[in-house]
């Protein structure tokens, strides 16, 4: 019995046949195997490769148990912004009064947008953290949705549910589903539940995409059944999925998007299969394995884990410039590949591969191949150590240039291994790919670099062999319960779901587990994401005659001659690119923010840039800014400009009224359940009532750091009233009871809660600070874990005593600095030391991170480790590490506990950063809470707690607070290391700087009237 495994590239299209009773034999059952040209037909390339690994091994086509395909024909429309292959979709949300505040679309290309955006509904449904629905399905609702949808010549729908990840029976994006489609057949719906986890956002834009690619899936998939048909094949047709298994032909019509990244995962898991991992090769059980395949012009690198499948992406997945959450392997591609070109650069000669290359005219631009363009595979050839083309076309090659090209070649291989490791065990590596040759050296840090056979053909034999998945994403209040228990139960469920799947249930096993609790939440809410995975199992019988269309299979042509259709689109939209993003195409250093008569004008690029500040001066936590500059920047879209501004705080009269207005809960589920924009707004007109203000001057934010940072330009377009430049802590802590007002006495209450459905709770009187924050955080739990906040409104002269000056010019600064930086190649920390005092503090690679949940926060810490010399080059030096500021290389780890925020910065020794940390101490403090601990990746931007992960390279930065929280026993009893149950004592990383202020340095009219 055999199976046939294709894998369509940009370049080739490779087709492998394996005998299924040989796969324990020496050639793992590869009986053929073949590489074609993509044509742009790909249905005749996949017909050709097919045809020509039959004649080879000469089988009974009726002994063919069943066809693998992998292709990157459905990304590739949607990165080419093809709109000859895609179509409008409507979506249609189930939120109750939520989501408004981000729209679907809101962070598409304007490109793209302009292709598929289709009408949009907000219905009831959905549901809360707890299970509780948000409101109940209105069939009537639904019904004038699908007659409006049809109306407006649309026939594919996304239907996303607030925590559909809740929602395990489909009570309610199902049902939408069902009646939608009872009340117009002709519509196709896609349910955001089958394509991705908790995060609206993300989850949304898959599930969008997916839909915009529904119609060209069917039609391609139809043409692959065609080419099987024209073959006389009469076996099952499988799609390769991103995670290196297989749906049936008709799943995967279904859900495309689950097949974007299958190229890269094919040739993994052929390599994994190929080289007899979990089939007899013992000595790899214990090492990290490193798959590295080197095409003609990419090379693309991927860890394995144990389970013999590749490492997922963590967090968002960019598909064409827009956030997504599916499930997609964590592949690196450089720019290195058999065809890349080789060059001597600069004054000294250096000689430098790719990331250029000459591509599929490798065999008429080489030298080897009578071409002129020097390539890769002429050095291997140069270099004699492999026999390609004529060979003494490259006897002129200088020794100089070989060994320049394979020191390059060995040095690009290395780091970019390094930064696919999993952990600090010992790596192995294998080397697939048709431009493999091109590795002629040992490579650092690497045990073993093996080649398996038929390492060439690795993507179509992993086609060939991959197994059936059932996965599950969900979140299970386990309060309660028994956790085993619900484990269990959900384990059964992803194996149920494997063999309905077309698994063999006699060999279906659990993968991967992993369990996440949440955070600020009090009923032990648990995301458990599970895969199982078993062998496919042999289908009797022939494919059917008819196909999902209802078109005999031998009657169906598929025209895929005509080239890409990309749609047009405004000037201004295509030098913005992207609407989350508009600072694409903006000169940085030229940039200029409006400001006239003391008033400073909030634009789009100025959203962005106070955004990327904002995150830095989050230090950890206050949540991702990335959706409320979203927010922020539609509410400018829809009339915000001109109304949201911002003040000097020397600008406020002494009776001047300022309210604060802020984000108060459980990132998990702002994240999920996104609100409508009204409960900010809502808590402050309570607590204006209760005081009986009628009017106000001015709004506060009340932490700067991170989401709260930009949640004052919404509230300024709201009222129509100016954001002062400052806010209550400097940075972001996660308590009320950690603005400066509050620490050196003024009165935080009353204080009010709100949420989206109309309901406020206000807190009028209580013993402590302390007790408001738990008063008012049980009332966040009732109302969902997400609300919005606002205390007592305060008069301009206590704002202007208590209050940290100028801290959203200091956002805009900061981020400024590291767009710059990106923009113009330039050290980001030199940059930030510009705006800033500011102090680095380590540069290494994250090692090791460990969570857990406390008290309703996310507490851990994290272990990073010096960086070798070669590895500086990629992020930066290490800082000096010696009193007389010599550059002794660094030995010592850092650890950096967490509590949300980032608490301290210590050395520690190599030998003890396993130790538990509630009983091992650093050897050296080296700066501590109320100072700003920041992590930096190395783009610059800020990292948040929830994002660290083993292998990031990072810099670490401190600077110093402002000295209100130094200023009295209290406020830095609150503000540092005794609040948070930290053994040290306030470690001082440098001393305070006031901010520079936007307003006085671009002010058009105070410059006029200078003498």
């Amino acid at each position: 019995m055999y199976r046939i495994g294709v894998d369509v590239g940009g370049t080739n299209t490779d087709a492998a046949i394996l005998d299924t009773n040989a796969l324990d034999s020496n050639s793992r059952g590869v009986l053929a195997t073949c590489k074609t040209a993509t044509t742009t037909h790909v249905t005749l390339g996949i017909q050709t490769a097919i045809k020509e690994v039959l004649a080879n091994s000469n089988v009974d086509r009726s002994k063919v148990l069943n066809v693998a395909v992998g292709t990157t024909h459905f990304v590739n429309a949607v990165v080419e912004n093809d709109a000859r292959r895609l179509s409008r979709v409507a979506v249609v949300r189930l939120c109750g009064p939520y989501t408004r505040k981000i729209p679907p679309f809101s962070d598409f290309p304007y490109a793209l947008r302009n292709i598929i955006e289709g009408p949009i509904f907000y219905l009831n449904g959905g549901l809360e953290i707890d299970g509780r629905e948000i409101s109940n399905l209105n069939p009537d609702q639904i019904k004038e949705t699908a007659s409006a949808i049809v109306k407006a010549g649309i026939e594919y729908v996304a239907v996303v549910g607030v925590f559909s990840a809740l929602d395990q029976k489909g009570l309610h994006e199902e049902r939408c589903k069902a009646m939608l489609q009872q009340f117009e057949s002709s519509l196709s719906v896609v349910c955001s539940g089958q394509i991705g986890g908790p995060g609206l956002l993300t989850r949304e834009n898959a599930t969008i995409l997916n839909a915009a690619i529904l119609g060209f899936a069917r039609k391609t998939i139809t043409g692959f059944r065609l080419a099987m048909s024209k073959l006389d094949l009469s076996c099952p047709l499988y799609l390769t999925q991103n995670d290196g298994t297989l749906a049936d032909a008709t799943l995967a019509a279904e859900l495309p998007i689950k097949t974007f990244a299958s190229g890269p995962t094919n040739s993994l898991m052929g390599a994994a299969f190929l080289q007899r991992l979990g089939h007899g090769d013992r000595r790899l059980a214990d090492k990290q394995v490193v798959v590295v395949d080197i095409g003609g012009t990419t090379t693309d690198i991927c860890s394995l884990l144990p389970s013999g499948f590749p490492r997922q992406a963590p967090n968002f997945v960019e598909v064409g410039g827009i956030r997504t959450a599916f499930s997609m392997p964590e592949v690196l591609s450089i720019g290195l590949g058999g065809g890349s070109r080789v060059r001597e650069v600069g004054e000294d000669g250096v000689v430098t591969v790719g990331p250029d290359s000459v591509a599929h005219r490798l065999t008429t631009d080489a030298v080897v191949f009578g071409g002129s363009i020097l390539t890769a595979t002429d050095i291997v050839v140069a270099s004699g150590d492999a026999k390609i083309g004529d060979s003494e076309k490259v006897n002129s090659v200088t020794r100089k240039v070989i060994e320049g090209a394979i020191s390059d070649i060995k040095r690009q291989l290395e780091r970019a291994i390094d930064r696919m490791k999993v952990s600090s065990a010992p790596v192995s590596v294998l080397l697939v790919g048709g431009g493999s040759v091109i590795l002629t050296d040992e490579l650092h840090g690497v045990e073993e670099c093996l080649r398996p056979p038929h390492h060439d053909s690795a993507n179509a034999v992993g086609a060939a062999i991959a197994k059936v998945a059932g996965e599950i994403d969900v979140i299970e209040i386990l309060a309660g319960r028994d956790e085993n228990d619900a484990i269990e139960a959900a384990k059964q469920t992803a194996i149920d779901a494997a063999i309905a799947n077309g698994a063999d249930e006699k060999d279906v096993k659990i993968v991967d587990i992993q369990k996440i609790p949440l955070q600020y939440v009090n009923n032990k809410a648990t995301r458990l994401v599970i895969k199982a995975v078993g062998s496919l199992k042999v289908k009797d019988g022939p494919l059917p005659d008819k196909i999902p269309n209802g078109t005999p299979s031998r009657e169906v042509e598929v025209d895929e001659d005509s080239p890409p259709e990309a749609a047009e689109a405004e000037s201004h939209n295509l030098k913005n690119g992207n609407m989350a993003k508009p600072t694409l195409g903006v000169d940085i250093a030229s940039y200029r923010p409006n400001v006239k008569d003391g008033v400073w004008y909030i634009s789009a690029v100025d959203v962005e840039l106070i955004a990327s500040g904002a995150g830095v001066l989050g230090t950890g936590g206050g949540g991702s800014p990335y959706l409320m500059a979203l927010y922020t920047l539609d509410t400018l879209r829809k009339g915000g400009a001109g109304k949201m501004r911002v003040v000097a705080l020397g600008s406020l009269k002494d009776d001047d009224i300022c309210v604060f207005g802020a984000g108060y809960g459980a990132p998990s589920v702002s994240n999920e359940r996104i609100g409508n924009g009204t409960d900010v707004f809502a808590a402050i007109d309570a607590v204006n009532t209760v005081m009986g203000i009628k009017d106000f001057h001015g709004i506060v934010a009340d932490e700067i750091g991170g989401g709260n940072g930009l949640v004052t330009f919404p509230t300024s377009a709201r009222y129509d009233r100016p954001v002062v430049d400052c806010d209550l802590m400097g940075r972001a802590y996660p308590t009320l009871e950690h603005g400066t007002p509050y620490v050196y006495g003024q009165p935080v209450l009353p204080v009010a809660t709100a949420d989206c459905k109309g309901n406020a709770s206000v807190v009028l009187s209580a013993e402590s600070n302390k007790r408001v924050e738990a008063l008012i955080r049980q009332t966040c739990v009732e109302m969902g874990n997400s609300t919005g906040a606002a205390g007592r409104p305060l008069p301009g002269n206590v704002i202007k005593q208590y209050a940290i000056p100028n801290t959203v010019s200091q956002a805009w600064y900061l981020g400024r600095a590291v767009h710059l930086a990106r923009q113009m190649k330039l050290d980001f920390i030199d940059a930030i030391s510009t705006i800033t005092p500011v102090r680095q503090l380590y540069t290494g690679k994250i090692i090791d991170v460990t969570r857990d949940v406390s008290r309703g926060y996310t507490v851990g810490r994290c272990i990073i480790s010096p960086l070798s010399a070669d590895e500086e080059g990629e992020i930066g030096p290490q800082p000096s590490s010696t009193s007389n500021g010599s550059q002794a290389r660094e030995t010592r780890y850092l650890a950096i506990p967490f509590q949300n925020e980032y608490l301290s910065a210590g050395f520690i020794s190599p030998q003890n950063y396993h130790a538990d940390p509630a009983t091992s101490e650093e050897e050296e403090i080296i700066c501590t809470v109320p100072d700003l601990i920041s992590i930096l990746g190395s783009d610059g931007e800020p990292l948040g707690s929830p994002e660290l992960r083993y292998g990031l390279k990072v810099r670490v930065i401190g600077m110093p607070a402002h000295p209100l929280w130094s200023g009295s026993a209290e406020a830095l009893r609150v503000g540092g290391p005794e609040f948070f149950g930290l053994k040290t004592e306030w470690k001082r990383v440098g001393k305070y700087s006031k901010p520079r202020s936007v307003i006085e340095e671009f002010d058009v009219v105070a410059r006029k009237t200078e003498p």
